[in-house]
């Protein structure tokens, strides 16, 4: 057996820290987003930031007023104050989740299962307008499966598509993709991440953080019964390391940590959405967390 292999299985098993160094430092605590707007008592996960800092974005499973099961919506800031958020111009009857900014503005990427995909949950993503948001754009069969794919999140320089799925092979159950963004804004076909941190695991919500290398991702043994805990990964020679555990300044004792992204107009800080003692009645809110890559 080899190291990864050994590593992977500590991860599953339960082993998960102090395997390796942290290859950053978790700046004091992760701070609640935006209370009583964003993170209220509804169920909020994936906040997205658009570089110039005015608009946030993120999706909930419970919150009132959305047309689907599932909606985003998205809140502007000015004076620093954060409006009252409304559901996105794009959701529909289905599952909208998962929203991504990219760095350049251009872009707001998202997860469907709405009619005219492959199967299950696919990416797409839709123009950023001076009105608002442009028609939905399916990204094809270079991304998407028959099964789900999650989590979208263009790298910083926009040349990487990062995003997780079930249904494209891998290591087993969710794995960890990434597909290059080619000129003419289309996509070469997906390739698991390279190295050790797809596992026989659930690996899904992952982020690149400032140096567009390091991701932070989610791991469970299984998504549908385990806690779900956030990780850091490391690229070394064009691979990645199996993952070191965040401490608990950022994964929630005994609850679950996911939904990682980066704010794209703070690069040294990171967005997550965590059932921490704090929340409200049990549902899962937004954090923020600042970070420094060492």
């Amino acid at each position: 057996m080899n190291a990864g292999s050994l590593a992977a299985l500590l991860w599953i098993f339960g082993g998960v820290s102090g395997a390796q160094s942290l290859s950053m430092e978790i700046i004091g605590r992760a701070e609640l987003f935006a209370p009583g707007i964003a993170s209220t008592e509804a169920s909020e996960v994936r906040l997205t930031i658009s570089a110039d800092g005015a608009t946030a974005a993120w999706f909930t499973r419970n919150r009132a007023g959305g047309p689907g099961s599932y909606d985003i919506w998205i809140s502007t800031r000015a004076a620093d104050k954060w409006s009252a958020p409304k559901p996105a111009s794009f959701n529909s009857a289905h599952r909208d989740f998962d929203p991504a900014f990219s760095a350049d503005g251009r872009f707001l990427y998202f997860c469907s299962d709405r009619p005219g995909g492959l199967g299950g949950d696919d990416i797409y993503r839709v123009p950023v307008t001076a009105e608002g948001f442009g028609p939905p754009e399916h990204l094809g069969t270079e991304i998407n499966s028959e099964r789900n794919e999650w989590a979208p999140m263009l790298s910083g320089d926009g040349s990487l598509l990062l995003f997780s799925s079930d249904g494209r092979g891998g290591a087993g159950r969710l794995d960890l993709f990434s597909a290059r963004h080619l000129e003419n804004g289309r996509f070469a076909p997906a390739k698991p991440l390279p190295g050790d941190i797809n596992t026989a695991a659930d690996e899904f919500d992952a982020t690149f953080l400032a140096d567009g290398i390091t991701v932070v991702f989610a791991r469970a043994p299984n998504i549908e019964k385990d806690r779900i805990v956030l990780a850091v990964s490391s690229q070394r020679a064009g691979r990645y390391d199996v993952g070191t555990v965040l401490p608990a300044s950022v994964n929630a004792p005994d609850q679950n940590t996911y939904g990682p992204m980066l704010d794209w107009s703070r690069p040294d800080q990171f967005l997550i959405s965590s059932q921490r003692p704090e929340a409200r009645a049990g549902s899962t809110d937004l954090y923020v967390v600042r970070y420094r890559l060492k």
